[in-house]
């Protein structure tokens, strides 16, 4: 593996922790920011509503601009403009004036989440085989250290503002060193393998994994097979904000847990997902996306399972961590496969599959809280188990769309040994 490559990757794993650790600060810092600017609970709820729609267009905005310019000019512009905002609702001191720092901090957010997603792709396709899912858990690891630094600058009494700009400082230093590393632009495309993991498997009693059909051109539009990818981030994402918001809630208020004890859950839930990403690169690749994809959900549905129906304490931490650990490696495969599909439009697919992602996680909270009106807490736990069983049994779509060649049992032909030891090196 040649230096860029690797220099790449390191770059891409800078860049998730950025993301990653910007959110964090600004979420540890709600609370105070709330009582500064004199908001209500239910005014901070429409404004966080802001957030997320500053968020989704820019994610739609620069996935187009990722495939026109390269995610090596795309990724450093969208990090600085994350970073730079992070300051913004520290400096709030009204409803209107935070709200427009929260659209201009979440377009900042979603642009830096898809080009970066974009540039990923770049270096899982240099690499030819799963690397995303530990770029993915570098975000929540982000997020770890900003839970950790926004603790020790609040025990020490400094000012939301005086931290949320040093934080700032500190992530338009990263930017500078990281960006001369990202990998630049790929040559106009050329038929060329997929990434291993992509490919056919010539047994048919395994998964079969595919390579982009030769000759292939971009399509006009979005396919409507990224629209599928999309609706799956949307149904998984969901399932990722009902544990975000509701896990601590439903040790509380259906096992009468302490406070304390509460928190564990969302804990333990977040601990298996960071791990899961760690390790589901490896399982990729021996398993194939398709099987990591089935059998995640699979995993997913029966630990939300075991959670909504524990009769104690400790089932239920059980049950919120094998659902973390089951949903761990499965929104990075869904992000793979949109920007496989079509590497010329890899960042406008993307976008598409990250941004409804997106609306998911941000309309799980809203949908559950409306169903406790009507059945218990821990019955509406059953919304998530059925889309993972959706999930479960639709993850064919990672390899729909392609043409079907095997790379195992077959003899290279003397002109394409060339180009295979090319991609192997790249």
């Amino acid at each position: 593996m040649n230096r860029t490559l690797r220099a790449g990757r390191l770059a891409t794993f800078a860049f998730f922790a950025i993301v990653g650790f910007d959110t964090g600060m600004w979420i540890v810092h709600i609370p105070a920011i709330e009582h500064h600017v004199g908001i209500s609970h239910a005014v901070l709820g429409w404004l966080l509503l802001l957030f997320g729609a500053g968020a989704f267009t820019g994610m739609q905005l620069v996935g187009p601009l990722t495939d026109r310019f390269g995610a090596r000019r795309v990724v450093p512009a969208s990090a600085v403009l994350c970073s730079a905002a992070l300051i913004l609702p520290g400096l709030a001191i009204d409803a209107w004036t935070l709200g427009a720092a929260l659209v201009l901090f979440g377009f900042g957010s979603g642009c830096l989440d898809v080009s970066i997603n974009t540039h990923a792709v770049q270096v899982e396709r240099g690499y030819g085989r799963p690397v995303m899912s530990a770029f993915h858990a570098l975000f929540s690891i982000g997020g770890v250290i900003a839970s950790l630094v926004g603790a020790l600058t609040l025990g020490w009494a400094w000012g939301t503002a005086t931290t949320l700009g040093a934080m700032a400082v500190l992530g338009l230093a990263a930017t500078a060193a990281a960006a001369p590393a990202l990998l630049h632009p790929e040559p106009a495309p050329v038929p060329a393998p997929a990434p291993a993991h992509l490919r056919a498997d010539p047994d048919p009693t395994r998964d079969v994994e595919l390579s982009p059909a030769p000759g292939a051109t971009a399509r006009r539009g979005t396919p409507p097979r990224i629209w599928l990818l999309a609706v799956l981030a949307f149904a998984l994402m969901l399932c990722e904000g009902v544990a975000n918001d509701w896990s601590a809630l439903h040790l509380r208020d259906v096992l009468d847990a302490p406070a304390a004890t509460a928190a564990l859950a969302y804990g333990a839930y977040a601990t298996a997902m960071t791990t899961g990403r760690l390790l589901a690169d490896r399982v990729a690749a021996r398993v194939g996306t398709v099987a990591l994809l089935r059998y995640g959900s699979a995993l997913a549905a029966l630990g939300m399972t075991l959670a909504a129906f524990a009769p104690n304490v400790p089932l239920a931490l059980i049950g919120w961590t094998v659902f973390g650990a089951g949903l761990s490696g499965c929104i990075p495969q869904l992000f793979s496969a949109a920007g496989h599909a079509d590497p010329a439009a890899a960042g406008a697919n993307v976008a598409r599959v990250s941004g409804l992602g997106f609306v998911g996680m941000l309309a799980g909270p809203a949908v559950i809280g409306p169903m406790t009106h009507v059945i218990p807490l821990n019955l509406t736990f059953l919304l998530p188990v059925v889309l993972c069983v959706i999930t479960c049994f639709t993850a064919r779509i990672l390899r729909t769309g392609a043409v079907m060649t095997p790379t195992e049992g077959r003899k290279e032909q003397p002109d394409r040994q060339p180009a295979a030891r090319q991609s192997a090196a790249r």
